[in-house]
């Protein structure tokens, strides 16, 4: 069901409290100009000075909370907030602590649709404008596009990151980042934590990889750069992440605390570039990266928790005046040194301004006050961070208008114009890394019946795929006649035997790999496939080093995600609907020697070429 209730009408004097602090940043007739331009930020320091202790406090944490109302949600999601939190819903945990901001996740049950999301969006504003001290909240998501969207269907999808590094075209950044970001403010999201500015030269690297736009850093700069300006046009603050790059680790830091042994010299040259792109081009916010540099800060400090970084560097070598957010404080990279009490603080004092999701908000909240209170942390240095959150709010126009339209919602998400976007930037992505006899493109009337087999991987939003389906459902509709058959990503023996059974009077096979390792039975079945002299095509849904371990294929296509848009892009190039145009991002190496390069950086073949 549609939450389509209008958002009741805050009373006249706190319009008038919140528009006051507003007219201080500058938002003239709902267009935020920067606070500079209207001169100090007296009005927005007042509002600081108005507020308790706590609500300062408050302001720095950035909350989950379960549930798709603000104030009504499902009594699961009550029992989950109460057993985290000790709140019923976003509504208590506002005026309980105050937040500042709060991040949406599906696995919360925060994005089931458009009209709900902006309805969630209203209802958690309605919340904070209902207080004493009335202070809009910033709400925030990772919406990469890609591999990583917390919002599905019937909101656009984009191609990923490594995908647009694929296309190269920084316009075609540019134009994903500003839909993608019409559609997020539409549902009252102005914070994404994207573009990802890590350099993936790492092929081994378990938690970046495809995520990354490539292995370039000055192309990767000009990508961040390109999307910074895209989101922030479509008034949703951009986040470049995780600083000081994240690109050359085999840890993820979900799991553990990863160290980038790059000297102080290859971090400027590899690392460095991006953030320097997003600083110059007036990025919002900066995320932090749960990882030790030694060379950057020789106490070998999580990033989130140093000040040679965050401060040293960041502020004051890069030049950088925005917001600092940490990476997720769950994450075991940043709790294996300190305990859950000790994270915020040292977080507070390397530099960090918004504190993102901690495993206990109460035990966080009462350690940053018992630091004021001690001394520890001055109340300057908390204003200081409140000071740079409200003028990144005052900035977006939320104290002038902080609520969402459901109209809006219907002129702007999914739109028939924003899919046909992600199609054709999607067409421009598509890389064709081998071609053997020109197999490709295929013809219906040639090549008539086709199998899809392969790996059916769970999809990132919970809206899409499955991929071969997706595959089979295009290539259909493109007038082969199709047969598919999912093996999955470990395909037993039996199941390989069943996929050479079908592949029986086939013309073609299309095998969806994903993520193909040296002792993946993925590999088997691509060889079994082949040795029945159907010509085999390879689509590597995730990471386009599969082909390294792969043989007997007559072609190979890398889409860099298994999202719809990228799936049917390929199945467009594989009819010849589309031609290839993607070149690699990143280099391949050879399996049995990975400092050898199999395909290197730029490769892409065409057609009739």
């Amino acid at each position: 069901m549609h939450h389509r209730a209008t958002p009741t009408t805050p009373s006249r004097r706190t319009l008038l409290t919140v528009t006051a602090a507003a007219a201080a940043a500058g938002v003239v007739g709902g267009v935020a100009v920067p606070a500079a331009a209207a001169g100090d930020d007296r009005r927005l320091k007042r509002l600081v000075g108005r507020m308790s202790l706590e609500e300062k406090v408050g302001q720095l944490f950035v909350m989950r909370v379960y549930g798709h109302s603000a104030t009504a949600p499902d009594q699961a999601d009550v029992d989950a907030n109460l057993k985290e939190i000790g709140v019923r819903d976003a509504a208590e945990l506002i005026a309980r602590y105050h937040v500042g901001g709060i991040i949406y996740f599906s696995w919360a049950h925060n994005t089931r649709d458009p009209h709900q999301i902006a309805g969630l969006s209203n209802g958690i504003q309605r919340a904070a404008l209902g207080k004493n001290v009335p202070v809009p909240v910033l709400v925030s998501i990772d919406q990469e596009h890609g591999i990583v969207a917390r919002i599905g269907e019937p909101a656009t999808l984009m191609p990923g990151a490594m995908a647009l590094g694929a296309g190269g075209s920084r316009s075609d950044a540019r134009r994903a980042a500003r839909v993608a970001g019409d559609e997020l403010a539409a549902m009252g999201v102005r914070q994404n934590y994207a573009p990802v500015a890590d350099v993936n030269v790492n092929p081994a690297n378990p938690v970046i990889g495809v995520r990354s736009f490539g292995s370039d850093p000055r192309a990767v700069a000009g990508m961040v750069a390109a999307q910074v300006g895209g989101y922030q046009r479509a008034g949703v603050a951009a986040t470049a992440k995780h600083f000081p790059g994240h690109g050359d680790t085999a840890v993820d830091s979900h799991y553990g605390l990863p160290t980038i042994t790059h000297t102080r010299e290859e971090w400027r040259a590899l690392d460095a570039p991006p953030f320097r792109a997003a600083v110059a081009a007036g990025i919002d916010s900066i995320m932090t990266a749960h990882i030790v540099v030694p060379a950057l800060d020789p106490a070998e400090e999580p990033a989130t928790l140093s000040r040679p970084i965050l401060t040293g560097i960041l502020r004051e070598e890069l030049g950088y005046e925005g917001v600092v957010v940490t990476d997720s404080l769950g994450m075991e990279g940043v709790r294996t040194k300190y305990g859950d009490d000790r994270v915020p603080v040292l977080a507070l004092k390397a530099g960090c301004d918004q504190l993102l999701n901690p495993p206990k908000l109460d035990v966080a909240f009462r350690a940053v006050l018992a630091a004021v209170r001690s001394g520890e942390l001055s109340e300057a240095r908390i204003d200081e961070s409140v000071l740079r959150i409200l003028r990144l709010k005052a900035k977006l126009g939320l104290f002038h208008d902080p609520y969402v339209g459901q109209d809006e919602v219907d002129r702007t998400v999914g739109t028939r114009a924003h899919l046909a976007v992600a199609d054709r930037i999607a067409e421009r992505t598509t890389t064709l890394l081998l071609n053997e006899g020109g197999l490709l493109p295929l013809s219906p009337a040639r090549r008539p019946n086709l199998l899809v087999a392969g790996a059916d991987v769970a999809s990132p939003s919970g809206t899409t795929g499955p991929p071969t389906a997706t595959l089979g459902a295009a290539l259909t509709e493109l007038g082969f006649a199709v047969t598919v058959l999912p093996t999955g990503t470990a395909p037993s023996a039996a199941k390989i035997d069943e996929a050479v059974a079908a592949a029986g009077g086939k013309d073609a096979i299309v095998v969806a790999t994903y993520n193909v390792s040296a002792t993946s039975a993925q590999r088997t079945l691509v060889a079994r496939l082949a040795a029945t002299g159907v010509p085999v095509v390879t689509v590597a849904i995730r990471n386009p080093y599969d082909i390294a371990h792969l043989g007997g294929q007559r072609a190979t296509l890398a889409t860099y995600s298994w999202t719809d848009v990228e799936l049917r892009a390929a199945a467009r190039v594989v009819a010849g609907r589309a031609r290839p145009e993607g070149r690699l991002p990143v280099p391949v190496p050879r399996a049995d020697d990975p400092a050898k390069v199999l395909y290197p950086l730029g490769h892409g073949l065409r057609y009739g070429r």
